[in-house]
């Protein structure tokens, strides 16, 4: 037994949020059960483009390694019957439902308690299980918009700008992971489970971290700076070179002075207009017009090189095929590989989260249904008559078959 191994999650999950966090635990060594739609042909994600084919597509096999599905219709009774012979040896139950929908199903731990005292239920929503917006949709890039992400983000006087990336949904899903953990922790403990209230909007909110100080202290709003800039630190963005972009981060005094010894113009770093960060940031303008025109002389890779021997934190603005040639993320092992039936050899980046333990063997994400029969007749006990007799009361939805396949 290793690593989070003798950790048994059920995911009533789809799509993004709730897949990331359980995908990190996952790979973390956790046995994590995907329970999926049987009524809407299981989670959505399979299906998204550009590189969907069947019930499958690489959108879904990127937050789905690792895990194992069973396919359930939990609106009827037999569906809900299977969920609880499941819940009764799980640790935890994870699910990210609309905030209305858990008690609507019967989903709730004051539901299933009974069933198993310590079991954790870890709820994401797009807004908690509380408020004037529980029960309604959210996704990444509404609440992005709601936060104040999108005003933070841009150019000055350009329009509102949301992360490259699905953030809100990516920390959203990271919250619940951690809260899950504390919340098994405490169960462990003290021997009764209870209940997670997560939500998107909460964990946007959340990051706003500083600016929302800043905000809620002093009435100060963050604008949006050029480069995309650091809102108080200079210099602290990107700056164009003679072939691309350089990131540039000069926080303390130290990495500005050698910046501008660097440059070729150490007297910079004396100019009583830039000797401070206060300095610096009161006459950014001046400053950036110096940095940008001595960087132009030179490429990004000769900037690079330089600065980085002098300890300066720097580094180019790749697009996705030079970060995953970075020799650092060769050296890291970040790129790693599944076989799949249908996509062949797909490659994919692997989660953050290192410990000392040995992680599982990265495995690609399951056929819908795959693992009905190992859950239910090996791992519960069911046989097979009892689960041909659920599949006739539709615990597997209208026209499944007795059988899980593979994908």
């Amino acid at each position: 037994m290793t690593g989070l191994s003798d950790l048994r999650i059920i995911a009533v999950e789809q799509y993004g949020a709730g897949p990331f966090g359980s995908l990190h635990l996952a790979e973390l060594g956790a046995d994590v059960i995907k329970v999926e739609d049987a009524r809407t042909g299981g989670d959505i994600g399979r299906y998204v483009p550009p590189f969907a084919e069947g019930d499958d597509s690489l959108f879904f096999q990127s937050f789905n390694r690792n895990k194992r599905s069973v396919s359930l219709d939990l609106s009827v009774p037999a569906g809900m019957e299977i969920l609880h012979r499941m819940v009764r040896e799980a640790d935890a139950l994870t699910y990210n439902l609309r905030g209305d929908v858990p008690d609507k199903l019967g989903l709730r731990y004051d539901d299933l308690k009974h069933v198993n005292p310590a079991l954790v239920v870890c709820s994401l929503s797009g807004y908690g299980m509380t408020g004037p917006r529980r029960a309604e949709p959210a996704y990444d890039y509404v609440v992005q918009g709601l936060s104040a992400w999108m005003a933070l983000t841009g150019d000055p006087g350009g329009p509102p700008t949301k992360s490259g990336l699905s953030l809100v949904d990516y920390t959203g899903g990271l919250v619940a992971a951690i809260s899950l953990l504390a919340g098994v922790h405490v169960a462990r403990r003290d021997g009764v489970g209870g209940e997670c209230d997560v939500s998107l909007f909460d964990t946007a909110m959340s990051m706003l971290s500083y600016p929302a100080t800043w905000y809620l202290t002093r009435g100060h709003e963050t604008p949006r700076k050029a480069r995309s800039a650091h809102p108080s630190i200079v210099p602290f963005g990107a700056y164009e070179t003679a072939d691309g972009w350089l990131m540039l981060a000069c926080v303390k005094p130290k990495f500005f002075e050698r910046l501008t010894s660097v440059l070729g113009i150490p007297e910079v770093a004396l100019d009583p207009r830039f000797s401070t960060i206060p300095a610096r940031q009161a006459n950014q303008a001046e400053l950036d017009d110096l940095l940008a025109r001595a960087l132009l002389r030179h490429g990004t890779d000769h900037w690079v090189e330089l600065l980085s021997a002098e300890g300066v934190p720097c580094g180019p603005v790749n697009g996705l095929g030079q970060a995953f040639d970075e020799a650092q993320t060769v050296s890291r092992e970040l790129v790693i590989g599944t076989e799949h039936p249908k996509f062949g050899t797909v490659r994919h980046v692997r989660t953050g989260g290192r410990a000392w333990w040995p992680t599982p063997e990265p495995s690609r994400a399951p056929g819908l249904d795959e693992h009905r029969d190992q859950v239910l007749g090996e791992e519960l006990g069911l046989s097979q008559r009892e689960i041909a007799d659920y599949a006739e009361r539709g615990a597997f939805g209208p026209s499944r078959s007795t059988s899980g396949g593979a994908a």
